[in-house]
């Protein structure tokens, strides 16, 4: 894939899980949610990897270890080592090593994956502003118990010229009881106080997807995500591949309003559709014009988003293909006339009869 403007969801012939090496596959919302396993996550992943595909887990929550994760994915059934997860603990930890001397000091924002990390690369992790030659402070998913303290205590270091790095920023995580605030809300509390930016390691920026190449060795590689502005926009940024899954932040409407470095190359309502084919996209032709797909054409007209076609309903947004075939045409239609970019027509009628 190239940088260039995505009109509409692309078709593949082969099944995903063949026509690329590697899955590169966000966690929190894509694989599982507070802490459970997605349906049909793991028997996907199983097939998948039963096949010759290369599973890689790459995550924008610092807080636990790659042994930690690779450990919990094995509980809920997914045979995982450590090597197959990436952290933007890891991603972080490199940007930071690079820019200071080794053995530095550095007053760590978060859990243990930051200090696993930092210490992998001959890093010193503290928790106090006040240690002598504090080189950095890095500040990464913590929690929901992190003390409020910890937010003071970088910004008293950072106030003192001391460089700041953040492992992500993304601003929610999806859990168990819907969506929480993640590491982005809390960089905000740290900037509202010190006035500074960080240097950013995550998804979607450069140093994670650079740290996910040089672990995985991926050739081909697909990114499987649930968010526009960290998976989708990491693998246009990274010029590769995307599947979106419908699982976890991201719904249709957001995706119908997404700006080119957020579309999709794929989307699918869940890690099944690594195990398919994608369905083509066409013009609909005749008088009406739109895009077609499956049973469902999709149009452009008066301000609104039009759908015609078989009745919609919401088994077929969880059993079967027939509503993100639907999806996909109204992406089409909507791609096509936003250009550039965000498309402003009103979608509600057609997405709720997609029961989307």
């Amino acid at each position: 894939m190239t940088r260039q403007s995505r009109t509409s969801p692309a078709g593949s012939e082969r099944s995903l899980h063949q026509a690329y090496d590697t899955a590169l596959l966000d966690l929190d919302g894509v694989v599982y949610a507070g802490g459970e396993a997605i349906a049909h996550a793991v028997d996907s992943l199983a097939a998948a990897r039963a096949d010759g595909m290369h599973l890689a887990y790459v995550t924008n929550n610092a807080l636990r270890t790659p042994d930690a994760v690779a450990e919990h994915l094995s509980e809920l059934g997914i045979p995982t080592e450590a090597a197959e997860v990436i952290t933007s603990a890891q991603a972080v930890a490199r940007l930071i090593a690079e820019q200071v001397a080794p053995g530095s000091k550095v007053l760590v924002i978060g859990g243990e994956g930051l200090r696993v990390a930092l210490r992998e690369r001959g890093l010193v992790p503290v928790d106090s502003a006040e240690e002598e030659g504090l080189a950095a402070v890095v500040q990464g998913y913590g929690g929901p118990d992190l003390p409020w303290g910890r937010f003071a205590e970088a910004s008293y270091a950072i106030n003192r010229g001391v460089p700041w790095y953040a492992s992500n920023t993304d601003l929610t995580i999806p859990g168990a009881r819907g969506i929480a605030p993640g590491n982005g809300a809390a960089v905000e509390v740290v900037r509202i106080a010190t006035g500074a930016e960080p240097q950013v390691a995550g998804k979607p920026l450069p140093p994670m997807h650079r740290e996910t190449v040089l672990r995985t060795g991926a050739k081909r590689p697909l990114v499987v995500g649930d968010r526009l502005d960290t998976d989708i926009e990491g693998a246009f940024n990274g010029e590769v591949d995307s599947l979106l899954v419908l699982t976890g932040v991201t719904d249709g409407a957001q995706l119908l309003r997404a700006e080119p470095k957020y579309r999709p190359t794929y989307v699918d309502r869940d890690l099944r559709g690594m195990l398919t084919g994608q369905p083509e996209v066409v013009p609909a032709g005749g008088a009406e014009g739109g895009f077609r797909c499956g049973e469902w054409t999709a149009v452009a007209r008066g301000g609104v988003l039009e759908l015609r076609g078989e009745d919609g309903d919401a088994s077929g947004v969880h059993g079967g293909r027939g509503a993100i075939d639907g999806l996909r045409a109204l992406c089409a239609a909507a791609w096509s006339h936003a250009g550039d970019g965000a498309c402003g027509l009103d979608a509600g009628k057609a997405l709720a009869r997609l029961g989307l």
